[in-house]
């Protein structure tokens, strides 16, 4: 190591004009925030035998969906619990599940849904294509801000009929037009 006149320091390997300058010690980069999953949740409702309803045995996700009411050709779906990557496969098949059963319109009730994720939309939106393709549709009422923000986001609001209520949903069979 040797020190110019300058008195920079210098270090020099070899014979050759490789050299490299010595700076002082930079400070330590900043820490980045600590990610955590999210804990507390509430965990979904499960029948006798421990699983969710509508579930096989031994299957068990954090999403539990129920139809709280039929009439004609409508079905109402309330969901509960989060939709995720765990959950959205569960979704997609209970929907398509109630339209082969013969439900040509699907309201499903998201008041009880906290968490809709990217796998989410997804499974709403193959569960659109299966029931659409076979005359039917599917509606969502209850949506909350956050998912409201998220389908509006993606444009998916222009493919769902959007309802603040259950009943909004409910007396507008018929009708294909956004309500928020």
């Amino acid at each position: 190591m040797k020190i110019n006149d300058g008195g920079e320091r210098r270090a020099e390997w070899g014979r050759g004009a490789m050299t490299e300058e010595t700076r002082a010690a930079r400070r330590p980069g900043r820490r980045v925030p600590e990610v955590r999953c999210r804990t507390g949740a509430v965990p979904a409702p499960r029948v006798p035998d421990g699983r969710e309803p509508g579930r096989a045995p031994g299957a068990t996700t954090g999403l539990w969906l129920a139809v709280t009411r039929t009439g004609g050709d409508t079905v109402v779906a309330a969901v509960t619990g989060e939709i995720d990557v765990h959950t959205a496969d569960t979704l997609r098949a209970r929907l398509i599940e109630l339209h082969d059963a013969g439900h040509r319109r699907l309201v499903v009730d998201f008041g009880a849904v906290p968490f809709c994720d990217a796998a989410g939309l997804g499974a709403l939106v193959a569960a659109h294509n299966h029931v659409a393709a076979g005359g039917g549709e599917i509606v969502l009422a209850g949506v909350r801000p956050a998912q409201l923000r998220l389908l509006r986001i993606t444009g998916l609001h222009r493919l769902f009929a959007l309802y603040a209520g259950v009943g909004d949903a409910v007396a507008a069979e018929g009708t294909s037009t956004t309500s928020r």
